[in-house]
């Protein structure tokens, strides 16, 4: 049984109003999504995944990751997240290690950090107190996720706060919603 990375990058980033899509907007010199799955390959997990969806992301990621598509990423986070699920558990993965395409400074290091803790179903990432992605879900909670809305490993952490175990993180959780903040952490 093994661990899968997942990229969560399938949001058409409707707050972002820069001239490119905000996933390949230029951050550092690079496409935005490009830190983030950097850093999730990086982590040497047995599979790195990417869930795109309202930007073709082919020419942007490595050939090391498994690219999937959701065709109704306007549904929200929830549907791209089962996009992953579906294919992890086809693939026979114990765990998936979640994370998101538009926070570029989360290092390698909290990917590997949430990765093996395994003392609990639900494994979340913690920056400076404060829980965000990554977040490690084992096989035994897949099925209680949930299928539709924005909202993926959060609502199931809420409903559920005794499977969740937290890993203080090295890096910045902060993602890039606005082109503002692309300016911010620029």
């Amino acid at each position: 049984m093994t661990v899968a990375a997942v990229v969560l990058a399938a949001g058409g980033g409707s707050r972002f109003t820069g001239p490119a899509p905000k996933l390949t907007a230029p951050f550092r010199g690079r496409p935005l999504v490009a830190w983030a799955v950097e850093h999730a390959l990086a982590a040497h997990l047995d599979e790195t995944i990417v869930v795109a969806g309202a930007v073709d992301l082919a020419d942007v990621v490595s050939d090391e990751v498994t690219l999937l598509h959701n065709p109704n990423w306007r549904d929200g986070q929830a549907g791209s997240l089962r996009v992953a699920i579906d294919w992890c558990e086809r693939r026979g993965h114990a765990a998936a290690v979640v994370g998101l395409g538009d926070q570029p400074l989360v290092p390698a290091e909290a990917w590997r950090l949430v990765a093996q803790n395994e003392t609990r179903p639900i494994v979340t990432a913690t920056f400076g107190g404060e829980r965000r992605p990554p977040v490690r879900l084992g096989r035994e909670v897949w099925a209680a996720l949930p299928v539709s809305g924005d909202e993926g490993a959060r609502a199931l952490m809420r409903r559920r706060p005794h499977d969740v175990a937290e890993v203080a993180c090295p890096g910045e959780a902060a993602d890039v919603d606005t082109v503002e903040d692309l300016s911010r952490w620029s």
